[in-house]
């Protein structure tokens, strides 16, 4: 109980801070999209998904532990496939793969209206879909993937199509996945298993509770060599509930 008073104290400052900073590097960004281009607007973003996670650290007593134990080769694409638990889960896979490139699939509701978050959804490289039209997100998915197959960036999904409030993983929904795969065939798909974000928002982010352990943990990469989408989606599936012990 105490914590949660704790965490009332300081949840005006939290939220007070937390505006500042999308709205000052929403400013910075474009800045650096229109006088440096690509590198600078990226540079922009990769601050400020520093600077968000930095703001749990200082505020929150929030611990972040990232475990990537093998090297990611630069020479061709990855597809990202993270569980999926609260808005934390993007500057954690951000902050992971920020050296190649992380872009996001997101819905198309992000894609106006947040400062910072919106902007660099619809200039920084992701790609936003409508999930109740498939006749415009399975084409955009297609783009995505080649798009990556063709930059060798990081493309980032979370399969289940919507955040877990309790840390119990839902059904993947493959559809969408699948496209990547097909658009983007020789990326390298990673695993990703994101434990404790969902505490965050547990209680709708009215507080933000404090001392929260967020772990993004890379499994072991998947090679898709003779196998079908079908086939590489499961066991992407299957290794994040293996490890989150579901």
């Amino acid at each position: 109980m105490w914590k949660k008073v704790v965490a009332w104290l300081i949840w005006p400052f939290f939220v007070i801070i937390f505006f500042l900073l999308l709205i000052v590097f929403h400013l910075v960004q474009v800045l650096a999209r229109t006088f440096g281009g690509y590198e600078a607007h990226k540079k922009s973003v990769d601050i400020l998904l520093h600077a968000l996670l930095w703001q749990l650290r200082l505020m929150l007593g929030t611990r972040i532990t990232w475990q990537l134990n093998y090297e990611l080769p630069t020479n061709r694409p990855l597809i990202v496939v993270s569980n999926h638990q609260s808005m934390y889960d993007i500057p954690l896979l951000g902050v992971m793969f920020a050296k190649h490139h992380a872009k996001y699939v997101s819905k198309v509701e992000l894609a106006r209206g947040i400062p910072s978050i919106s902007y660099n959804l619809r200039h920084g490289g992701s790609v936003c879909i409508d999930r109740k039209d498939v006749r415009q997100s399975l084409p955009a998915l297609k783009q995505f993937g080649e798009y990556l197959e063709a930059k060798r960036y990081a493309g980032c999904i979370f399969a289940e199509g919507t955040r877990s409030r309790d840390g119990k993983m839902k059904p993947f929904k493959p559809q969408g996945l699948s496209v990547l795969l097909k658009a983007a065939p020789s990326a390298l798909v990673i695993p990703v298993a994101i434990q404790g974000s969902w505490e965050l928002a547990k209680y709708g982010f009215m507080p933000v509770p404090i001392g929260v352990h967020l772990k993004c943990t890379a499994l072991p990469p998947i090679e898709r060599n003779g196998k079908t989408s079908e086939e590489v989606i499961r066991q992407t599936e299957q290794a994040i509930r293996n490890f989150l012990g579901q």
